[in-house]
């Protein structure tokens, strides 16, 4: 038996006999023995080091840095490992600190560990942070390995005061965990961590993301295509991802993209190098999970518009009430103040169909927050299945078919993008070709996994310029072909005259010269 399925044995006991709730207070979810081996052998080890420093914070049972001992002692010229594991869970201390000496005694290597029985982030907030009293040669690591504990935090706990420059509202401890560990690399030095991919999108990470990919780069990004097959026994639907990350400011070409179904099974992957300029891209440092050259294509289609849906006077926003906590101010008929209210059941075929007969279509307030114009909206809904065709599902609203409303409001299930009061029609029918269209879906997959339609991500999309999209309206208008295949015609069109455009004007200029 080798040592990394001694300690996969040890751990699985320990699993069945702690009840869940107790390691969930920790955030504790076990890495797999293939996704262990795996995450071991993304390190690559410098010709002729001897000696290496190596970091576990969060190390639970052992079973990451037993994998990476065992990976390391087949290098013939390395001759010493010092290892320092961070877990302040006094459950798991036993297992762990047992779990080390029996891959001291049983490696091929010289190992050395201590455990840190400390709280991983607040133990280094004065290193961090420059404080006075901060170490002035903290030990710097060449290797970084973890399975971060998932868990929310509070915007003003402890761990999050610890690293504001990072922290947006409410964090979760897998971040601040990967933030500290770059911090933790010495330069050159290598990450290699098992996260969920949430932080690869919105404002809500924005903070960590520029600084994280400021200090370091991003060398390999391996996705998980079966969401609920990463943690074995565990009820866990995270879309997780595994990162490997170098301390350097020196921009690589490419990023390999790897891809299996499962954890089970590393061998029978695909294999995607793609643009680092194309993974890595914006202000905001998005990163874009693209796995074949069709996903390189739709990003350098769309991202030759530079402009926003904010940059052009419009915007997304999610929809206004909360059904169910505002259950005394709805009705199912058009009574007296009444006035609709619109759910994802209305957007039907490209329009917005109303009423439908449905319970609680109408509401009744007076309270400003629930109510908006009755002016032209794009409707979007806010939530589809996974295995559904299409992740952008979207519907015209058009004012002018419910003239006996100045207002109306919508339930938060759906979105909508406003600012198109003073605007004429054709604008909202140019918005619907963009977002009904196939290239504007696979955008939005990209940048975002969940089947949840984040406003955020759409205001951060590229579109055209208002004169465009309008021009795009009119063509479908006249059309009266609401299809996908209808929009994506009109959206290609645009897209491919543009190009002629900058072809020729380049010609020009190149001719001038």
């Amino acid at each position: 038996m080798s040592l990394l399925d001694s300690v996969i044995q040890t751990t699985k006991s320990y699993i069945e006999e702690m009840p869940k709730s107790q390691r969930k207070r920790y955030g504790q979810f076990f890495t797999s023995k293939e996704t262990a081996e795996f995450m071991a052998r993304l390190f690559a080890v410098p010709a002729g080091k001897v000696q290496l420093n190596i970091l576990d914070a969060g190390a639970g049972s052992g079973v990451l840095s037993v994998a990476l001992i065992e990976r390391l002692q087949s290098l013939p010229q390395l001759r010493h490992i010092h290892l320092v594991c961070y877990e302040n869970d006094h459950n798991i201390i036993e297992l762990l600190k047992m779990n080390l000496e029996l891959a001291c005694r049983e490696s091929a290597l010289h190992v050395d560990y201590e455990i840190r029985e400390d709280n991983y982030i607040l133990s280094q907030m004065t290193d961090y942070n420059g404080m006075i009293g901060c170490e002035p040669n903290p030990l710097k690591y060449d290797m970084v390995i973890g399975n971060p504990p998932y868990m929310k935090i509070a915007k003003d706990a402890p761990e999050a005061r610890a690293m504001p420059d990072i922290c947006y509202g409410a964090p979760n401890l897998y971040f601040l965990f990967a933030a500290m560990g770059m911090f933790n690399l010495a330069s050159g030095g290598e990450l290699v961590y098992i996260i969920p991919r949430s932080w690869t999108s919105g404002a809500y990470f924005k903070r960590f993301r520029q600084a994280f990919l400021s200090e370091g780069v991003l060398e390999h990004i391996h996705l998980f295509v079966s969401r609920d097959k990463v943690f074995e026994n565990e009820s866990v639907l995270q879309e997780t991802i595994i990162i490997k990350a170098r301390k350097s400011t020196d921009i690589p070409s490419s990023v390999t993209i790897t891809t299996t179904q499962s954890n089970k099974d590393f061998t029978n992957k695909t294999v995607f190098e793609a643009p680092y300029s194309t993974v890595v891209s914006g202000k905001d440092a998005y990163v874009h999970l693209v796995t074949n050259e069709q996903d390189v294509e739709t990003l350098e289609l769309l991202n030759r518009w530079t402009d926003t849906l904010p940059d052009i006077g419009l915007k997304m926003k999610t929809g206004l009430t909360v059904d169910f906590r505002n259950r005394e101010a709805l009705c199912n008929a058009a009574e007296s103040q009444a006035v609709p209210l619109f759910y994802s059941q209305h957007i039907q075929n490209g329009n917005v169909v109303f009423p439908i007969g449905k319970e609680h279509e109408y509401i009744v307030t007076k309270r400003e927050g629930l109510l908006q114009p009755n002016v032209n909206y794009l409707f979007v809904k806010r939530f589809t299945a996974k295995e559904e065709h299409r992740r952008l599902q979207c519907g015209v609203y058009v004012a002018k078919k419910y003239p006996a409303y100045s207002q109306i409001s919508t339930q938060n299930k759906i979105n909508f993008i406003g600012g198109l009061n003073d605007l004429p029609e054709c604008i909202v029918y140019g918005l619907y070709v963009l977002f009904n269209s196939t290239l504007y879906d696979s955008y939005y997959r990209i940048l975002n996994g969940s089947t949840q339609v984040n406003s955020t991500e759409i205001n951060s999309m590229p579109v055209p310029p208002l004169e465009i999209i309008e021009l795009m309206g009119k063509e479908l208008i006249e059309s009266k072909d609401m299809t996908e295949s209808s929009c994506d015609t009109i959206l290609r069109n645009f897209i491919y005259e543009q190009n002629r455009r900058s072809e020729r004007d380049t010609e020009r200029i190149a001719s001038a010269s």
